[in-house]
């Protein structure tokens, strides 16, 4: 009689279970063999697949298993404790993804939304820092990201940065803020060649900057607000 090894090996590797997730995802895959990619292994007399089937089988399916104990899961036969834990801590694992709630997103329908959500963090910095806040299409933000840190130059703060982030994050608008470090936020020419640049790229790209906040002590400036946008 062939080994549970040897069975394994028998087995096509595009339609082994591990072969299978990697190839078409963990969706495509039975409970059986998710099941037994979790197991990683059978006993002698058992393939982890007929293994698999067979807990599947003693707990009517999956629904009783999610409440299974350890002393009921190492009472199978080819179940040790190893093996009890893994499954467990699986089980635990997907309860609580599942119980998550979605943390509410910061919404922005102003300069000063966007001034506020970064105001106390940046006002005080002694170095400029150029960050981008990606936005979906409701305005609220997904990702924020610093660019890049010391005296802002067009040539430095390259639009390939700012926007690969965008695509990556498949934002529809983004808002740029620095800070001045003065505490004086009006624009030099250098902000304002800056955001036309990143401006002209957005529209190429079908992703509006809506803002360039340049953020002072305790008081901002919209370069929106002040028509370079």
């Amino acid at each position: 009689m062939d080994s549970p090894s040897v069975m394994i090996r028998n087995v096509p590797k595009e339609d082994r279970p591990r072969e299978r997730l990697l190839k078409h995802g963990a969706h495509h895959l039975s409970n059986q063999e998710l099941l037994a990619i979790l197991l990683g292994s059978g006993t002698k007399e058992e393939s982890v697949t007929d293994l698999a089937k067979r807990i599947l089988i003693h707990f009517e399916g999956i629904m009783l298993l999610k409440d299974a104990a350890v002393e009921e899961l190492t009472a199978i036969k080819g179940i040790g404790s190893a093996k009890a834990v893994l499954l467990l801590s699986a089980i635990e694992f997907g309860r609580r993804l599942q119980q998550m709630k979605p943390v509410e997103k910061y919404v922005i329908r102003s300069p000063e939304d966007g001034a506020d959500y970064v105001m106390e963090e940046m006002r005080d910095l002694k170095q400029e820092h150029f960050i981008c806040l990606f936005l979906n299409t409701k305005n609220q933000v997904l990702h924020r990201q610093t660019v890049f840190i010391g005296s802002l130059n067009a040539s430095i703060v390259h639009p390939r940065e700012v926007y690969k982030e965008a695509v990556k994050r498949s934002a529809a608008s983004i808002i740029c803020v620095h800070n001045h470090p003065s505490g004086d936020p009006s624009p030099s020419q250098e902000d304002i060649q800056v955001t036309r640049r990143l401006n002209e790229c957005g529209k190429m790209l079908g992703i509006e900057l809506l803002d360039h906040l340049v953020i002072g002590d305790r008081k901002f400036i919209s370069l929106k607000e002040k028509g370079y946008l």
